[in-house]
């Protein structure tokens, strides 16, 4: 049978794919903006029907109609491998749930640990001649959310961009069950957040005098790396290459510079490699089709010994609060969730293992309140509830406006130091105090 009768055999409507889905069953809506649309609108009509359905899926960037079913909590559970702010706020609908992770590590969840998919469904790019259907810029974990699932049903967006890779890139048609042709929506964007601040700038600036020429570069999502991404476009850095977890936008500011060559990357030379992207659609134009551009399972972009075999790597993350054990905390308020771990700490572990590498930590040092309160970021220690993304064993650089410290290999007390050395001057003399009741503070210039 050619692909193309294969393809005609199993194209269905969304209305009958989604009649796959019975009660008590487990749905994958894959990743970020594959998440499907057709298909979720169909199943919400069908979900009303239907108890106990529970979903796997992750950075939601726009809010799925499952969600709004009548009585949604009677009828679904939304598990998250990472949050955005629309999951966020479904946790207090009672219908979200986060499943912590290592996120190298989710593609062995689903192959060994976790329980199999009845159904999983997703947007793909449009077949090619082959017989392949392209996960988009959400290669990740998805070859091996295809391996563990009963049944997969494919949205096919014409809009999806095509990333090229060289493993796990995509799905042949024999493994799809069924094929939907969807609306074909605009891919959905997510936006660096707002321009950069003088903070962004100023941590910015304090990190970029570190990176050499040559340096492999992991970015975050966030106001500050994507300054870091706006300040190496313009600077004088040349062949720097690319390994991350999350293409962003400033990537390709950064590329579009000429600054990203690759030719001195120890493994994938001249190639930019990513596990996902989500952006602006000048992020997903420049993946289309790009070769230069490697779309690659999370379980080897992530992988501590596919960073550190780059020298020179260079991994710049956000923190929501550090105390001065040098805790680091990138997921809650508290107990109040925020996002997930992700792949930060693989990146922290990875980064110094290179030969030359640094990975940083970086907060702005406050934060204001709704009611204008300023509230510092470096805390005794973490308030009740938060989590600890990296330990205290962990962190390498940490940088606020304040300045950059290296934590590596220091005492309880030289920590201490060295952390409030870079918080607001507001509340040092506090920070000093708790310090000395803990008994990690000895006396000294500060």
């Amino acid at each position: 049978m050619s692909f193309g009768s294969e393809y005609q055999k199993k194209l269905t409507s969304a209305e009958e794919a989604v009649k796959a889905v019975k009660s008590g069953d487990w749905i994958d809506y894959g990743w970020c903006c594959g998440h499907p649309v057709a298909l979720d609108k169909a199943l919400a009509e069908r979900a009303k029907d239907l108890e106990d359905l529970k979903f796997r899926g992750g950075i939601c960037l726009w809010r799925p109609a499952v969600f709004d079913i009548e009585n949604a909590a009677e009828h679904i559970t939304w598990n998250s491998w990472h949050m955005s702010g629309i999951e966020r706020k479904a946790i207090a609908e009672g219908i979200a749930y986060y499943a912590p992770i290592r996120y190298s590590e989710l593609p062995r969840y689903y192959r060994e640990h976790i329980k199999p998919n009845d159904v999983a469904m997703f947007q793909v790019g449009p077949m090619d001649e082959h017989g392949y259907f392209n996960f988009g810029p959400n290669a990740s974990h998805l070859a091996a959310v295809c391996e563990k699932s009963k049944v997969i049903i494919v949205e096919v967006n014409e809009n999806m961009p095509r990333c090229l890779g060289g493993f796990e890139e995509g799905i042949h048609i024999s493994k799809v069950d069924m094929i939907v042709e969807g609306d074909n929506p605009t891919i959905a964007e997510m936006g660096g957040g707002g321009a950069a601040t003088a903070v962004d700038e100023a941590v910015a600036k304090l990190i970029v005098e570190e990176i050499p020429d040559g340096a492999c570069l992991q970015l975050g999502i966030g106001g500050m790396p994507n300054a870091v991404g706006s300040l190496i476009a313009q600077s004088d850095l040349k062949d720097l290459g690319v390994h991350t977890e999350m293409y962003v936008d400033a990537f390709v500011d950064i590329a579009m510079a000429g600054k990203i060559t690759g030719a001195r990357k120890n493994i994938d030379r001249g190639r930019q490699v990513y596990a996902f992207g989500a952006g602006t659609k000048k992020l997903y134009e420049y993946l289309d089709n790009n070769p230069e551009c490697m779309s690659a399972p999370v379980n080897y972009t992530n992988d501590i010994r596919s960073i550190s075999a780059l020298d020179n790597f260079m991994s710049i993350n956000n923190a929501v609060d550090v105390d001065i054990f040098g805790q680091v905390n990138a997921e809650s308020a508290g107990t109040k969730h925020i996002s997930g771990a992700g792949g930060q700490l693989d990146f922290v572990l990875g980064a110094y293992l290179s030969k030359g590498g640094k990975s940083f930590i970086c907060c702005s040092s406050t934060f204001k309140t709704k009611t204008g309160e300023l509230k510092s970021r470096i805390l005794p220690t973490l308030n009740t509830g938060s989590i600890v993304t990296d330990t205290r064993a962990n962190i390498h650089y940490l940088v606020t406006e304040y300045g950059k410290v290296c934590l590596k290999g220091l005492s309880t007390w030289e920590k201490a130091e060295a952390v409030i050395s870079v918080a607001h001057p507001d509340f040092r003399d506090q920070l000093i105090k708790d310090a000395e009741k803990m008994h990690i503070w000895r006396r000294s210039n500060r």
